[in-house]
């Protein structure tokens, strides 16, 4: 698949990417997110950072300066090259790697590119089998276009925030992690992956654009057009369940537990469980999705004080007897120990070189040829600048030239 650039990889697991090199310039967490999920399918990702290095190094907590917890998470398994783009032995530099990359990926203001010589057009030029990915906040033709984007911006725009309120919330609140990157993240995956494989039926590279603002209102108006998803309008907005005030973990005499009765099935089990089997019958409420989603808010205001009367472990017993959804809620601390992520093997220790002992995610998919793996520990700023020079054909003075800055 790679365009001679398989004798550059590092990528050493036979993963489905193994032989495809990524020139990313992606920096904070979306694209980041992204390359790292490339980087454990096998592809080689060399990771071009400006001299200050990713602004996410400086998010703490952290051991050492420039090597960031949020950095080590969304980053490992890549080599780090500096160079500083503002000079132009360091851009002819940029370009040559990209001439022996399949993928060249960034979430820079496209004109700011173009104004470097690292546009689209230049690139293509050199190498027109390039997947050039451009992950960028707003999508070309818009008033927004070219504006800064990040992920409390972007939720704000779609109306998550109004959402949060609107279903309970004091006031308008970002959730709690960074849903526009990573969801925008995982989307860029998919656009690459395809990009590669039309190259493999056409023989040519194109350039891909994804927006952070159209992809993420695709993502909220899947849900929350509703009924002006007709023309006329057949209702308002919003997916009456997913904004119910009373959609929350419900509480247990001893804390709390997350269940869904949501089905035909699940409810005459639940009403079984109260003996009371013909109520599902007899309560128009009940009887249909179409009438508990009508009446979703009544629905939950029910079947709240009846689990405040057990304790969870009580509750997840019993539903566990009778088929209905059910689990405990955790923190952050009790996730790190969730016996099923334990049972699977999800975490995993490894010493980093200059950080230590580091607990790790490992990529929950699993293959059945060509298994995915964490490639290595996230770089230290520009640890691989002259390696990956090296590689690409340039001399030792052409080497000192291009990272002339990033020694003084």
């Amino acid at each position: 698949m790679s365009i001679d650039s398989g004798k550059y990889s590092t990528g050493a697991s036979g993963g489905p990417l193994t032989g495809v090199r990524i020139l990313d310039l992606t920096t904070v967490v979306m694209g980041p997110y992204a390359t790292m999920i490339l980087s454990n399918l096998g592809a080689d990702i060399i990771k071009l950072e400006p001299p200050a290095g990713d602004i996410m190094r400086y998010v703490g907590p952290m051991k050492n300066p420039q090597m960031g917890h949020s950095f080590l998470n969304a980053n490992h398994g890549k080599r780090s090259i500096v160079l500083d783009l503002k000079r132009a032995e360091a851009r002819a530099a940029a370009l040559e790697l990209a001439r022996s990359s399949d993928v060249f990926v960034h979430n820079i203001r496209p004109d700011a590119l173009n104004r470097l010589g690292l546009g689209y057009e230049a690139v293509a030029d050199i190498n027109p089998k390039i997947i050039y990915a451009a992950a960028i906040g707003f999508g070309t033709g818009g008033r927004y276009s070219g504006k800064p984007a990040y992920d409390d911006l972007i939720q704000g725009i779609v109306g998550i925030p109004s959402l949060v309120m609107e279903s309970g919330g004091d006031i308008p609140r970002y959730l709690p992690t960074p849903i526009a990157d990573r969801s925008v993240g995982l989307y860029l995956v998919g656009m690459i992956s395809s990009a590669l494989y039309a190259r493999e039926v056409s023989g040519k590279g194109q350039s891909i654009e994804v927006p952070m603002f159209e992809v993420l209102s695709q993502y909220v108006l899947g849900d929350h057009m509703a009924g002006l998803s007709y023309e006329p309008a057949q209702g308002g907005p919003h997916y009456t369940r997913l904004i119910s005030k009373d959609r929350r973990p419900y509480k247990t005499s001893d804390g709390f537990i997350c269940a869904l009765i949501y089905n035909d099935s699940h409810w005459k089990a639940f009403f079984n469980i109260l003996g009371e089997p013909n109520k599902f019958h007899e309560d128009e409420r009940f009887s249909s999705q179409t009438a508990r989603s009508a009446n979703i808010d009544e629905v939950y205001a029910f079947v709240s004080p009846i689990l405040e009367t057990k304790a969870t472990s009580d509750w997840l017993e019993i539903f566990a007897q009778h088929d209905i959804p059910a689990m405990p809620l955790n923190t952050i601390p009790s996730l790190l120990e969730d016996p099923h992520l334990e049972d699977v093997g999800f975490f995993e220790f490894g010493e980093h070189p200059t950080e230590g002992r580091l607990r790790r995610m490992k990529p929950p998919e699993k293959w059945s040829e060509t298994p995915s793996e964490i490639q290595g520990f996230a770089p230290n700023l520009g640890e691989h600048s002259r390696e990956i020079l090296s590689e690409i054909g340039m001399s030792a003075e052409a080497i000192d030239l291009a990272l002339e800055t990033n020694n003084k």
